[in-house]
């Protein structure tokens, strides 16, 4: 139990470890692509369309407008600033850093900043929690405290004195050959496995501090505090909930679920509450031999890498009654943060995959619309866009418009002649990467637009209907935001190592894309619910020392950071994007981090690295409170490469250059930080973060890392 099959040695680069695809992802990179579509070419996919449409008395295609690449990346921002004019370099004043080494166990920080722990894995919510012990964790002291492997944040002020607030995170799996002993792992198999059930999920937790400007700390026994688990009771609505494909023997209405696995990306909504989603669910049930849904979503007979099936049935899909467990998961989940003892909900209007992001975006029309990736090599980006309308203050309504509507999923198509498509990032002769997409619908309220699938197969078996509708195949999927500024809609790509040379596109260029890249999309008109979009190329990642593919908007290359392996995004209040990463560089031996990415003006495209964490570690959140001088990250799987009484990382619990505060046993604890501080000065002096220009001193060669508070 535990072991660790450890297939992606040998096979990883810069700071992603073989253990990491383990236990994060189920090591689905060392797995046949799902994904055996063979999607026709755009003619194909548009006459197929039009007839299609025309049986179904929809009407023909929308005609998409081909914009250049020059009038897509020169576009008028679509304002909604209130006439305020932005400031595309951000409000945080900082001198980008250099790039650190991946054996750094540390956060580092520009010069003037200092960082300091909010939240770690095991802290007691409740006043009657148990005290952190590492070499006793159980289930029931999980259930009372902060869960492991953080990813989506959110911190919320409360406003008025601005003293108090909440924050809400993912905790998206566990390590636990890093959390127990082996010793303990093979006298208590059966309690191991409950508390890392226990240690999936959300946590809820206030917040207070001394005045605005000043690092929050948690309250234990907060009002708002709560934990969420593989465990916690979820009600399930939407056109799906109910039906045959998600009921087994323990729930035989298909409407009550118990947990949620696996959280990745979410997003908070206008209303007030958390979305969350659902990624790598695959890896946590023994699958069924030739069983074609199953196999498109990654799941596998055989034991599984945690081997809760042992002692829960419901996770052996072999099992009689338990056929549709998995089917239970793979949602967007919704949870009201203000009310701990509601029940959250699972959203199947939204389908079934491996959700990466929960982006809502109120549009001009008053309609709900929420983006999403499927972190898959060659899967799909989706859109969703509510029936009913938003209604401002009325939460009970607004709750309800996740419930229905019409899920899309997109289609890119580029402008550019295929050879000028050459797989070495040659920016085509229009003078970008662009094009223009159509967003394919695949439900619409209680009706099935895909041919041979039901509604509720749609929903439940969401990415063999995009299949079938000629969806474009993505470089990995992640977030998806929307930036609160512009309107203009961003997507993280993380990567795809195996995208083949002849397999590229013009909004996947590169083959054996081991850095991934940024897409920026304009919905037609500003619209949110368009059918059709503009898009472009905002960055090949990479470094562009040594990669010859890494693309920067036509920003000089050598004044950037590198950067690779976009995953989680963010804005300041000024529309400037924001970007951790997740095994940066690929190609390299750096640190993960998050970097600022400037948007329009002559320095679009410009990357600057703010900050880095520990040895081991991913970047997750992350959240910009530029007004307040403050930066939030989660710092996930520190130390992952180590193990029990031989650590990597003694994050945060150390003292810098000395041993471990308290503990008996050393381990790393996955954290929420919070960078705050700042100096005074244009923040401009840190061009390139890597001492490209020549004297090094931009991003103080990884020293000014400030102090852990």
């Amino acid at each position: 139990m535990f072991t660790r099959h450890l297939p992606m040695v040998g096979h990883t680069k810069g700071n992603r470890s073989a253990v990491t695809c383990a236990l994060k992802c189920g090591n689905a990179c060392a797995h046949p692509d799902p994904n055996c579509s063979s999607n026709p070419t755009f003619k194909d996919i548009v006459d197929a369309a039009i007839s299609r449409r025309s049986a179904l008395g929809l009407g023909g295609v929308a005609a998409a407008v081909v914009v250049g690449g020059t009038a897509v990346a020169g576009a008028p921002a679509a304002r909604a600033d209130h006439g305020n004019t932005p400031n595309w370099g951000g409000t945080l004043n900082f001198d980008a850093i250099a790039p650190v080494p991946k054996t750094v166990d540390d956060v580092t920080v520009p010069e003037g900043y200092e960082w300091t722990p909010i939240i770690r894995w095991g802290d007691p919510l409740f006043a009657d929690s148990s005290e952190f012990d590492l070499e006793h964790q159980t289930r029931a002291s999980q259930e009372g405290q902060f869960g492991y492997n953080s990813d989506y944040l959110n911190v919320i002020s409360d406003g008025g004195n601005d003293r108090t607030g909440y924050l809400v995170n993912n905790h998206e799996y566990t390590n636990e050959n890093i959390m127990f002993s082996p010793e303990y792992i093979a006298s208590n198999p059966e309690d191991v496995v409950d508390a890392g059930i226990a240690a999936h999920g959300l946590s809820v937790v206030d917040l207070e501090r001394d005045g605005k400007g000043q690092p929050w700390r948690y309250v234990r026994g907060g009002r708002r505090n709560r934990r969420i688990t593989g465990f916690t009771p979820f009600s399930v609505d939407g056109p799906a909930a109910g039906s045959d494909l998600l009921k087994t023997v323990e729930d035989p209405t298909g409407k009550l679920v118990l947990g949620t696995l696996n959280n990745c990306a979410g997003g908070t909504t206008p209303w007030g509450t958390v979305l969350s989603g659902e990624e790598n669910f695959d890896q946590y049930f023994v699958g069924t031999a030739g069983n074609a849904e199953q196999e498109r979503l990654g799941i596998s007979p055989g034991v599984t890498q945690r081997g809760w099936e042992r002692y829960h049935d419901r996770f052996n899909l072999n099992n009689a009654g338990y056929e549709n467990e998995a089917n239970r998961f793979g949602w967007i989940v919704e949870i009201d943060p203000e009310d701990p003892t509601s029940t959250p909900v699972k959203h199947t209007a939204l389908g079934r995959f491996k959700h990466e992001a929960g982006t809502v975006h109120i549009a001009k029309s008053g309609h709900a619309v929420v983006y999403s990736g499927d972190d898959q090599r060659n899967d799909y980006v989706y859109k969703f866009v509510s029936a009913k309308k938003y209604r401002k203050g009325d939460k009970k309504n607004n709750m309800q418009l996740l419930s229905q509507g019409t899920l899309y999923v997109a289609r890119f198509d580029g402008n550019s002649p295929a050879s000028e498509i050459d797989g070495k990032a040659t920016v085509p002769s229009d003078g970008a990467f662009d094009g223009t997409g159509e967003w394919i619908a695949l439900v619409d309220g209680n009706e099935s637009l895909v041919p041979g699938f039901t509604v509720e197969e749609v929903l439940v078996n969401t990415r063999l209907a995009a299949d079938t509708m000629g969806a474009t195949k993505m470089d990995r999927p992640e977030d998806v935001e929307t930036n609160p500024v512009t309107g203009k809609v961003y997507i993280a790509l993380t990567n795809n190592s195996q995208r083949a040379a002849g397999a590229i596109d013009e909004a996947n260029p590169v083959p054996g894309n081991r850095d991934g890249h940024v897409i920026e999309l304009i919905e037609d008109g500003n619209d949110h619910t368009s059918e059709t979009f503009t898009w472009n190329i905002l960055l090949l990642a990479g470094d562009p020392a040594t990669s010859t593919t890494a693309y920067f908007s036509g920003f000089p290359a050598d004044q950037v950071s590198p950067i690779s392996c976009p995953d989680n995004l963010a804005f300041d209040s000024e529309g400037t994007l924001w970007i951790s990463t997740d095994g940066q560089p690929g190609t390299l031996q750096y640190g993960d981090a998050l970097h600022k990415v400037t948007l329009e003006g002559p320095e679009r495209g410009r990357v600057q690295q703010f900050l880095a964490v520990p040895r081991d570690a991913e970047t997750c959140g992350p959240v910009i409170h530029d007004r307040d001088n403050s930066v939030f990250v989660a710092v996930q799987h520190p130390g992952e490469n180590g193990k029990w009484g031989a650590p990597t990382s003694y994050f945060p619990d150390f003292v810098p250059g000395g041993p471990l505060r308290g503990d008996k046993v050393a381990a790393p604890r996955p954290t929420v930080v919070q960078v705050w501080g700042g100096k005074p000065g244009n923040g401009n002096s840190g061009n390139n973060g890597n001492g490209n220009n020549g004297n090094g001193n931009s991003g103080n060669n990884g020293k000014g890392k400030g102090k852990n508070k």
